[in-house]
């Protein structure tokens, strides 16, 4: 499948890559739990059905992405010396872990405000982490590419990022059959992208919607007009997987063809919907990956009895970041 990136023409992942994807990753990615709940459906108005990626290795669907781009590296001749990336967390750890199994050095530039869980957690999986301030992450990353001549494995603007996402959703197709409506969270785009090419392939009349905060509407915009939007600063939200200031161009071009809506997600109703997860499903969750869930826990899509599937993209919480702070969001 071929976009446009600015006003050149680029190669777009395809449902065939996410298959692809899926192959690559048996026996190394887990194959997470699909869970339901009776409170869900009730305040849904429909069957919801739960993939639950925080399971997964390092508590996110960014596994996923990572090990299908950095086993794919490791492959070519000549070996990369090493990865670079940059990343508030999740995809930070992702790429830790990703290249211990593959065995490439791996850097990880980290923004000074990203939790420290999820810091921590990147270090122990054995990456070189480098801070920055939150707005230096792609010059910083551009730096060390420069300097060490390692190879820059871009959070979500990757064609091998967007298909090993996708295979989240993928899963869950190949669980429980077709659905009428998909949710996923919206940071860079990588997730909903990938989900979206998934749908495509295994459920062609799912509806896919992206949601992301309401303090980080750049991708909704983008998605409107056609054209990426960024975001002056980095954006002050709970959910902090989410803090990207734009989405990137791929991820914008399979948007525009296979997405259906996106809409957003206020700081209270993203700290509502985690709590309800806990309280009433019984899982650790991130706000990140609540922010999918708050149009049916809202009122503001109820399904009439469809069934819908959302993507539960990752539990690791930094429990006083997101409730002694969100609490006075």
């Amino acid at each position: 499948m071929t976009g446009v990136l600015g006003t050149e023409p680029i190669d777009l992942p395809t449902a065939a890559d996410v298959a692809d994807a899926a192959e690559r990753l048996s026996g190394i990615a887990h194959v997470t739990p699909v869970l339901t709940s009776r409170a869900l459906d009730e305040r849904a108005g429909g069957p919801v059905y739960l993939k639950c990626e925080c399971f997964q290795r390092v508590g996110a669907f960014k596994f996923r992405g990572a090990y299908n781009a950095l086993s794919r590296l490791a492959e070519r001749a000549p070996r990369p010396a090493g990865v670079v990336t940059h990343s508030s967390g999740n995809h930070a750890q992702a790429v830790a872990l990703a290249a211990r199994l593959t065995g490439l050095p791996a850097v990880v530039v980290m923004p000074e405000d990203a939790s420290s869980v999820k810091r921590e957690a990147t270090r122990g999986y054995g990456a070189e982490i480098v801070e920055c301030a939150p707005t230096e992450r792609e010059s910083t990353a551009a730096r060390i590419v420069a300097e060490r001549g390692y190879v820059l494995v871009h959070p979500y603007d990757d064609a091998r990022i967007i298909a090993g996402q996708g295979t989240a959703a993928w899963e869950l197709f190949a669980e429980v059959g077709e659905l009428d409506r998909l949710y996923a969270p919206v940071g860079g785009g990588g997730l909903i992208s990938g989900s979206a090419l998934a749908a495509s392939a295994r459920s062609p009349e799912c509806r896919v919607v992206g949601v992301e905060p309401e303090r980080a509407a750049d991708a909704g915009r983008s998605f409107h007009e056609g054209r990426v939007h960024a975001l002056a600063q980095v954006p002050d939200t709970i959910a902090d997987g989410l803090r990207t200031r734009s989405i990137g161009e791929r991820n914008l071009a399979i948007m525009r063809r296979y997405v259906a809506e996106m809409t957003t997600a206020t700081e209270a109703e993203i700290l509502a919907a985690t709590r309800f997860v806990w309280e009433r499903v019984k899982i650790v969750i991130e706000p990140s990956s609540a922010t999918a869930l708050v149009p049916l826990l809202a009122g503001r899509a109820d399904l009439g009895g469809k069934r819908a599937g959302v993507v539960v993209s990752g539990g690791n919480v930094d429990l006083a970041d997101a409730f002694i702070k969100g609490g006075h969001a």
